[in-house]
């Protein structure tokens, strides 16, 4: 169908003989209804992981960013392996996490963790165990698929993965779990995690609605500008036909498209033309999709800053921004994933180590950690011991 043609069926509606419909029985209320601004229920995302994923992340460049911001921050962070006794250089574990299966690195099984974690509340991570020792291979397993199988006294007793109909159990019993399970708080359930895209979806259903709302504006050809006003004569009010259908054709040929913009209207007598914006409702769209944004990127903690969205300025730079990131988000789910990563593979080693972020090597923090090793390093009152403690540094030979 030709440009020509679409203009022409938008505006069919305008050319229909009005005398020719025939009168109709309606009720008083009727019009009052359909003057009516409210459209009927509100409409909300399902709740489930997989509506909220596809609403919240594949189609939400909000939530997109905020998941993909958090999982590579946190994924790239560098790790560091120690007991109470030395920092590991060369440990199994460390050789077993930079390179978990044939498929993926470090920074790739991490980022779908956390991804995990964020979208559903909970991250699984199955262990393809050797005949002893740490596992062979590391997996990252759909949060959606997962279920907990939980026992009697309502401790989980195994985790059913199910794909198509087809489904897997694996068992929690004696020796270490085939299974790590990781999960966010959630007041109310006691199986499974809570996740920031449900805290926000309220937010990503106003924010998609609105986004929505300005595509259908933009592909409204229909909506007008501005009014073209008849006065005729001695109180005549309407065209003739012919009058009417030569104005629309005029319109369609002279003033509609991208070629005729700005192109001067030369009116008849009798015509007048009136300008229309946006209402003050239209306007406010904008607003409400930019406070649907800064709360959706609160929900997952990521300064607005960093995302780009506008409106108060919390932070006095981008730097204090991406401190308290790194700060307030990144850091404290890094460390609860890493400890309870390292907890779970000791169980196959027997091993009592830590893993945890190195956060000398975090740039977002330089200047916070070298006010720290300023501070300890010039307190007199302190021993070399007490110093490394405080520093999260482990004992030297000397001190054991």
């Amino acid at each position: 169908m030709s440009d020509d043609e679409e203009l022409t069926q938008m505006f069919d509606f305008l050319k229909r003989d009005r005398a020719a419909v025939p009168e109709k029985k309606a009720s008083a209320t009727g019009r009052l209804a359909a003057l009516s601004s409210s459209s009927g229920r509100v409409a909300w995302t399902p709740r489930d992981t997989g509506s909220l994923t596809r609403q919240g992340f594949a189609a939400n460049p909000i939530g997109f960013r905020s998941v993909k911001l958090i999982a590579e921050a946190a994924a790239a962070l560098p790790l560091n392996l120690q007991d109470q006794e030395r920092r590991y250089d060369v440990h199994p574990l460390l050789s077993l996490i930079a390179r978990p299966n044939g498929a993926q690195g470090r920074a790739e099984l991490l980022e779908a963790l956390y991804a995990q974690l964020l979208l559903s509340g909970d991250g699984y991570v199955e262990a393809v165990s050797g005949d002893m020792g740490l596992p062979l291979e590391l997996h990252v397993l759909r949060s959606d698929r997962m279920s907990v199988v939980p026992g009697p006294d309502g401790w989980p007793v195994g985790f059913e993965y199910a794909v198509s109909g087809k489904k897997h159990r694996f068992h929690v019993g004696e020796g270490p779990s085939p299974i790590c399970h990781i999960k966010n708080f959630h007041p109310q359930d006691d199986h499974y995690g809570f996740s920031p895209m449900q805290a926000a979806a309220a937010a990503l259903d106003v924010h998609n609605a609105a986004s929505r709302w300005s595509k259908a504006l933009l592909d409204n050809a229909a909506r007008p500008s501005g009014a073209i006003v008849y006065k005729g004569a001695d109180g005549m009010g309407s065209l003739a036909a012919d009058q009417y259908d030569r104005l629309l054709d005029e319109m369609q040929s002279y003033h509609q498209g991208a070629a005729n913009a700005g192109r001067p209207m030369l009116l008849e007598g009798g015509l007048d033309w009136k300008p229309m914006g946006f209402s003050p409702t239209d306007m406010e769209f904008q607003k409400t999709k930019e406070s649907a944004a800064r709360e959706i990127a609160l929900a997952f903690g990521v300064p607005p800053m960093i995302l780009g969205i506008p409106g108060d300025a919390t932070y006095a730079n981008y730097a204090e921004a991406n401190r308290a990131f790194y700060r307030l988000t990144v850091l404290p789910l890094a460390t609860r994933v890493t400890a309870a990563i390292s907890h779970w593979l000791g169980e196959f080693s027997g091993e009592a180590v830590t893993l945890k972020p190195d956060l000398d090597q975090v740039p977002a923090l330089a200047a916070e950690r070298d006010q720290q090793w300023m501070r300890i390093s010039s307190a007199t009152f302190l021993t070399e011991a007490e110093k490394r403690m405080l520093l999260g540094l482990p004992k030297i030979a000397d001190d054991a």
